[in-house]
C-alpha cells in the first residue's frame, strides 16, 4: 500500500490515473485483460501485476511504468 503522511489510506498512482481517465476497475480491467478483483489489489497495493500487466496499464492510462509503480512518488 502506498505510503502516506497521515494516517488517512491514500491512493495508489493507478488508482488516480485510472478515475483521472474516467475508467471503472471494471472497465481498466477489461482493457488490459485482468479482473476487477486483480485491479483492486494491484490499486491496493496486496500485489503487483506482470511485466506484460504493468507496461498495458501505463499504454493505457497513458504514462510510465515507472509514473504507476515507480518507488519514489512525487505527490508525497
Amino acid at each position: 500500500m502506498p505510503k502516506c503522511l497521515f494516517a488517512a489510506p491514500c491512493d495508489s498512482e493507478l488508482r488516480i490515473k485510472r478515475k483521472q481517465a474516467g475508467l471503472s476497475q471494471q472497465q481498466l480491467g477489461e482493457k488490459v485483460g485482468l479482473s476487477r478483483q486483480a485491479i483492486i489489489a494491484i490499486e491496493n497495493g496486496h500485489t503487483q501485476p506482470s511485466l506484460k500487466h504493468a507496461m498495458q496499464l501505463a499504454r493505457t492510462l497513458g504514462v510510465t511504468v515507472e509514473n504507476l509503480f515507480g518507488k519514489e512518488n512525487p505527490r508525497v
